[in-house]
């Protein structure tokens, strides 16, 4: 595979020196019907199925018929707990289900690796040298996003570590914007957001979880 090589970005905008990234982790081929699977499996596994509706037999009261059979000029009726009666109960209605979808490791990993490799074909990922904001304010926040020019996309930033500064000062922008750290990234939360912003530090630390096929230690996350 070529080598890949990307310019690493400065919380001001700037560039600066040139990054290698492996063509393992970033630019493997794209399988589509793959990340349809993972993006299906994750958005089924938030799913609680505790969705429930009463049927005839369920519904309360109902047990007397409201009239006699015959004579009253009326169409029959046994119940007035019928799901043609208003009160009554609900025809093939939704009942309690497991929406779950379950994805072998490998499969996940496959489907990161598509999704890292999406995002680096399209040129929609970007290499960051640090993300340690100088305070957790969500105007410095603002400024590094519009200095990065990605102010007007749903962005996804990937740190090597906890970063709290960062983490409150994104709080406010939850519906376009979202950090995760590298043991926590998955094929979803990539392709959630159409920017992709990496932390320097966090780019060893992806594709040593994913050449190995294991997640990394928090024992390393935290030491990076």
């Amino acid at each position: 595979m070529a080598t890949i090589k990307t310019p690493i970005y400065k919380l001001d905008g700037s560039q600066g020196s040139e990054i290698e990234l492996n063509p393992e982790v970033f630019g493997v081929p794209v399988n589509h019907e793959l990340l349809h699977l993972a993006l299906k499996s994750y958005a089924g596994n938030q799913r609680r199925g505790t969705h429930d509706t009463k049927e005839r037999k369920e519904v309360s009261g109902g047990g007397k018929k409201p009239w006699r059979q015959k004579g009253t000029g009326r169409a029959r009726h046994g119940s007035s707990r019928s799901p043609i009666w208003r009160g009554g109960g609900t025809t093939f209605g939704p009942t309690p289900r497991d929406y779950d979808t379950r994805m072998s490791q490998e499969l996940r990993r496959q489907a990161l690796l598509s999704a890292l490799s999406f995002r680096c074909e399209t040129g929609q990922l970007k290499i960051v040298d640090d993300l340690n904001l100088a305070q957790p304010k969500t105007k410095e926040l603002i400024q590094v996003i519009k200095a990065l020019g990605i102010h007007s996309v749903r962005s996804i930033f990937v740190t090597a570590g906890e970063k709290q500064n960062l983490k409150k000062a994104s709080a406010n922008l939850k519906e376009i914007f979202a950090t995760k750290r590298v043991q926590e990234l998955n094929a979803y939360h990539v392709l959630r957001r159409k920017q992709l912003v990496i932390e320097k530090s966090a780019v060893a630390l992806l594709e040593k979880r994913l050449l190995g096929g294991l997640e990394a230690s928090e024992k390393e996350l935290v030491a990076a």
